[in-house]
């Protein structure tokens, strides 16, 4: 994308706002990460997510447990 050789000091100076303005939109993605990351390890966030697990593999225990009564 970026030209090996420029016929112009405008080439220049645009390729470098388009590389600056890459940077900033890089930077703003880090950003949002980071705060979905913390929003994600706050402890109702994790009890909540500990729970759902617990509810689905107590209901497949208990759903296999129900079904094997019946095949015998």
């Amino acid at each position: 994308m970026i030209p090996k050789s420029y016929n112009s000091f405008n080439e220049i100076d645009n390729q470098l706002k388009i590389l600056s303005l890459q940077k900033q939109i890089y930077k703003e993605g880090l950003k949002l990460s980071l705060k979905n990351s913390k929003l994600n390890l706050k402890p109702l966030t994790i009890k909540n997510e500990l729970k759902g697990f617990l509810q689905n593999e107590l209901l497949s225990l208990v759903t296999e447990k129900v079904l094997n009564k019946f095949k015998k």
